[in-house]
């Protein structure tokens, strides 16, 4: 039996129905609840950022059915200099359609994209802990070239400040106090009996 046909398509208002449906399947393999996936979705949200002049998404179908997707934004590859880059937001396979080709015809449609954009570059943020989606870029050219690293404000924030003089003094004499335990458990070396 034959790989089925894949034919990828520019996502347009005809399109936002099977769009959405894929993205709520990806948000629900990612750990949201069936109805906070339902609620995102549903709010507008999805339908004013597919409307924005800066984001493209492209769904992939296989046999007539909605089978992947992929969101790209136009940005730069640094905000210090000004090269256009098409940016890989999203990319999602629905897992009954893994593995049959579709990952790559919508990142060949990602291509085109970059190309009618006048973009070198393709980039794609992929979780450093994702094994196999690093493979796969890997093996279509993509090399690593940052790290990118979240923190919320509050943390940083209170990272930044410290700990207080009193927090650290009274942790500085807590670890002197087990130190000194310590040393008075451990077993003497007693110098008569050694010689």
């Amino acid at each position: 039996m034959g790989r089925a046909v894949v034919s990828v398509q520019r996502v347009d208002e005809g399109l936002h129905s099977p769009f959405i449906e894929l993205w709520i399947t990806h948000r629900i393999e990612g750990g949201t609840t069936p109805e906070a996936a339902q609620r995102l979705a549903l709010d507008g949200t999805l339908r004013n950022a597919l409307q924005r002049n800066d984001i493209c998404a492209f769904v992939a179908f296989t046999d007539g059915r909605p089978a992947g997707y992929v969101v790209l934004a136009d940005s730069t590859r640094s905000l210090l200099v000004d090269s256009p880059c098409v940016s890989i937001d999203m990319l999602f396979v629905h897992q009954d359609f893994r593995r049959q080709g579709i990952g790559r015809a919508l990142l060949s449609a990602a291509s085109r994209y970059a190309d009618r954009q006048g973009c070198e570059h393709l980039a794609s943020a992929v979780p450093a802990g994702d094994r196999e989606a690093n493979r796969f870029f890997a093996r279509l050219g993509f090399a690593p070239e940052t790290v990118r690293r979240v923190a919320s404000a509050a943390t940083l924030q209170r990272k930044l400040s410290g700990e207080s003089r009193t927090q650290r003094v009274s942790l500085d004499l807590l670890q002197r106090r087990r130190d000194l335990r310590a040393r008075a458990r451990a077993p003497r070396h007693d110098p008569k009996i050694a010689g």
